[in-house]
């Protein structure tokens, strides 16, 4: 039987779903969500996404129906009482700007443990929601780890908090769940780039569809 997140990780993971992201998600921002169906409870699972907002982690690993471990920059780790909240979370940290071999050998762990692993295709926010320009990172750590990938775009985001804003506007979101896609046969480059441009196309093709 797969392993599952820390009892503490689950809880944790509930309570804020629940009390804040759902809440907020359903009423504030009006959200849908297509394909939840498609996700895996269990086991080994790469999320990977568009990314265009600060709220996209949790609205994302809220709908996944399950923890989803997210890369953070490295700084907010040196923040008191934070640091051990993120952690709990499944947070792990990332250099920015930098391929971090510990931050892929944490996303390696986090999927032994039976938590869902989170990236942005991209690597950091677009302005239009879409991908541009696609990293390999999530394709070398589904090779390395022998895990699926599943594709999930999110709509709408971009336009929750404006530029010169620091509130968020009701903006409506779209979820939408794409099909489970095989992780590489190998750790090759042309491996790397045909799993990452499928992900690619399929959640740029989910963007179009729009609300």
């Amino acid at each position: 039987m797969a392993n599952r997140e820390p009892v503490e990780s689950l809880i944790l993971y509930y309570l804020f779903k629940h009390s804040v992201v759902n809440p907020m998600f359903r009423l504030y921002f009006r959200g849908k969500v297509h394909g939840a169906e498609k996700i895996p409870q269990q086991g080994k699972l790469i999320v990977v996404s568009n990314h265009a907002s600060d709220f996209d982690p949790p609205l994302l690993a809220s709908n996944m129906r399950r923890p989803v471990a997210f890369m953070a920059k490295e700084e907010l780790f040196q923040v008191p009482v934070l640091k051990d909240a993120i952690r709990l979370y499944g947070a792990y940290p990332v250099k920015r700007g930098s391929a971090d071999r510990s931050a892929i050998r944490a996303a390696l762990a986090a999927l032994e443990q039976g938590w869902a692993v989170g990236l942005f295709l991209e690597g950091t926010r677009t302005r239009d929601g879409r991908i541009h320009s696609p990293k390999l990172g999530a394709a070398m750590i589904a090779a390395k780890a022998n895990a699926p990938v599943l594709p999930v775009c999110l709509w709408g985001t971009q336009a929750i908090v404006k530029k010169g804003s620091y509130l968020p506007k009701p903006v409506p979101v779209t979820v939408r769940i794409g099909e489970l896609i095989d992780p590489p046969a190998s750790t090759g480059r042309s491996e790397l780039e045909a799993l990452t441009q499928k992900c690619t196309d399929a959640i740029n093709a989910m963007h179009d569809l729009g609300r």
